[in-house]
């Protein structure tokens, strides 16, 4: 993967349903490659999500706050179910048009039945990661093409940990230790 050193911004926008040890990991390494990293909870409307925004976004911004690193900025003013809604709000804040729209490769066939999926890609690049158990299939990537995206498959090594497994356990040893004490005085993830 590049090192970009141009004015570009990476947004990522999570379910966050809880942050894991595996969002964190994503946050360092996309710091390491961006200008700045732009991430956010949001509904995904084809999730059924454990607990509410207001929780998740909560995490998501006390993980942000633990790494404390300024190239890393929680904004959960530009969440909406919407990716094209996201996109527009980043653009109107922030001064760089240059987005990568940071996915896992679970979502990546899920985005085609996006509302404006068209559009999302007239507006940034995609970012994806890929995710252990998510293999990124050749027709997939040609369905891209065909659409035009602009894409780059990330050759970033993240742990294999999902917060679905997280829930599912129902054990908080992949949550990172600043999450643990919000996670327990609130009883989430139980």
């Amino acid at each position: 993967m590049k090192n970009f050193t141009e004015n570009r911004i990476a947004l990522f926008g999570t379910s966050a349903d809880p942050p894991t040890v595996g969002h964190k990991k994503i946050l360092e390494e996309l710091s390491k490659m961006y200008s700045c990293t732009i991430a956010y909870a949001s509904n995904n409307p084809k999730k059924k999500h454990k607990e509410n925004i207001y929780f998740r976004s909560l995490l998501l911004q006390t993980l942000i706050e633990d790494i404390n690193n300024p190239k890393i900025i929680f904004n959960q003013n530009i969440s909406s179910p919407w990716a094209i809604d996201s996109i527009k709000k980043c653009k109107s804040i922030y001064t760089s048009q240059k987005i990568d729209f940071v996915i896992g490769s679970d979502l990546l066939t899920e985005i085609f039945s996006w509302k404006n999926f068209d559009k999302i890609f007239q507006e940034v690049r995609l970012l994806i990661i890929k995710r252990e158990g998510y293999i990124i299939e050749l027709n997939t990537l040609q369905l891209l093409k065909t659409h035009q995206v602009l894409f780059e498959i990330s050759s970033l090594k993240i742990p294999n940990i999902s917060s679905s497994l997280v829930r599912f356990k129902r054990d908080y040893s992949d949550l990172p230790k600043s999450l643990i004490k919000i996670v327990k005085k609130n009883n989430l993830y139980l």
